[in-house]
């Protein structure tokens, strides 16, 4: 007997809808049934583009008896509110990454799920791309011995992206710790164990025009012994992707001559309202719709250079496998290009949702990974290392 779609509402169609949109709409699990945005425009299009009821309220979505599950795609410091109303109606949640921007409300959403009796998800971080997942497979599998260190880096020039006047405040989830690191620490958390013991950290504050962290560098230590070093730079200049093969963040083919693009056009701005004005024409409604954000023909998500040092190989994930690095020889175990990106994601949450398999990213996971973030600005600020005590293995 095949298994019902689930029936999915959304609440928030901005940029990271619009980021999962082509997988919403291709995953043959999913039918998206409902969905709420203050927006008039992007409300419009969602009914043109899914038949599906719109409200302006999230609260009037969650309200809906159709509505099984709700995905919160708003901004980061409406998550908690916005979790606690699917919970109070007893819906499902995939939350966003950062899951929250504080640990108070990273519980209060774990409790009210819990109490609800539904499923939360954490996500979609990078996490969930299939290279990390056959790493890790790879290291359960115990050919390679025990993990023993974690090197990632991705610098990209996510500061110079059309940005709110939030997004540049940290006090609001702005900068790079809560937007890239909630990545980052999730992957290097997969891969080591889940369970951090201690973070040191660093970050650069280097534009006035644009005042929040642009850039980090951290230690991580965990319980099992494993140790990670992580940095990041939204600055604009080195691109990571070159040591992707110019492959970018979500698997499209890069050009390396369109350097400078992201200042070259802020640099044509005047003021935060025409930046705001620009970042609105990138989101749903606003020109974008499910007719323009079709599959690609591409390889897996990543998030820059990551490297496994195991006892017996060196792991690299890549867009297209995993490359190891053994005593005598290297070879890459490749994965077939993906026929629907990011799918993972929403394999997980169908998973829990109609089979009852308990999810990686659960609320716990997703509190441990922000108790990370919280961690890597505390010690950057205070310049001592912060020891963690709700981590998730």
């Amino acid at each position: 007997m095949p298994v019902p779609r689930l029936k999915l509402g959304v609440a928030g169609l901005g940029r990271g809808f619009m980021l999962l949109l082509p997988t919403l709409a291709a995953h043959p699990g999913i039918r998206l049934v409902g969905a709420a945005d203050p927006r008039e425009e992007a409300r419009r299009q969602f009914r043109a583009d899914f038949g599906a009821r719109t409200y302006a309220q999230v609260a009037d979505l969650c309200a809906d008896p159709d509505v099984e599950a709700i995905y919160v795609a708003t901004p980061h410091q409406l998550h908690r509110e916005h979790v606690e109303l699917a919970a109070a109606h007893g819906k499902h949640a995939l939350v966003e990454k950062p899951m929250a921007l504080s640990l108070e409300d990273c519980q209060a959403m774990i409790d009210a799920m819990r109490r609800a009796r539904r499923w939360l998800v954490v996500g979609h971080s990078h996490s969930f791309d299939a290279p990390y997942l056959r790493t890790r497979e790879m290291i359960d599998s115990q050919g390679f011995g025990a993990v023993r260190m974690i090197s990632a880096l991705n610098y990209t020039d996510f500061l110079y992206r059309p940005r709110r006047p939030e997004e540049l405040d940290t006090s609001q989830g702005g900068g790079v710790v809560f937007s890239q690191a909630a990545h980052q620490v999730d992957i290097v958390r997969l891969l080591g164990g889940g369970h951090v013991k201690s973070v040191r950290a660093a970050t650069g504050s280097w534009d006035p025009a644009r005042p929040t962290e642009g850039a980090y560098s951290a230690l991580l230590t965990f319980n099992n012994g494993v140790f990670a070093n992580m940095t990041y730079s939204g600055f604009a200049h080195f691109d990571s992707d070159e040591l992707c093969g110019w492959s970018g963040e979500l698997g499209q083919p890069r050009d390396p001559n369109q350097y400078g693009t992201a200042r070259a056009k802020l640099a044509k701005i005047q003021g935060p309202e025409e930046e705001t004005a620009l970042k609105n024409t990138r989101t749903y409604g606003a020109g974008l719709s499910l007719a323009n954000s079709q599959l690609p023909d591409s390889a897996h998500n990543h998030f820059g250079f990551i490297l496994v040092s195991c006892d017996g190989a060196d792991l690299r994930p890549l867009p297209h496998g995993v490359q190891v690095y053994a005593h005598t020889r290297r070879y890459l175990e490749t994965l077939p290009s993906p026929e629907i990106p990011r799918r993972e994601v929403l394999d997980e949450l169908i998973g829990a949702i109609r089979h009852d398999r308990p999810p990686i990213h659960t609320g716990e996971w997703g509190m441990a990974t922000m108790e990370v973030c919280f961690a890597l600005l505390e010690s950057a600020r205070h310049g001592h290392e912060v020891t963690l005590s709700h981590q998730h293995a």
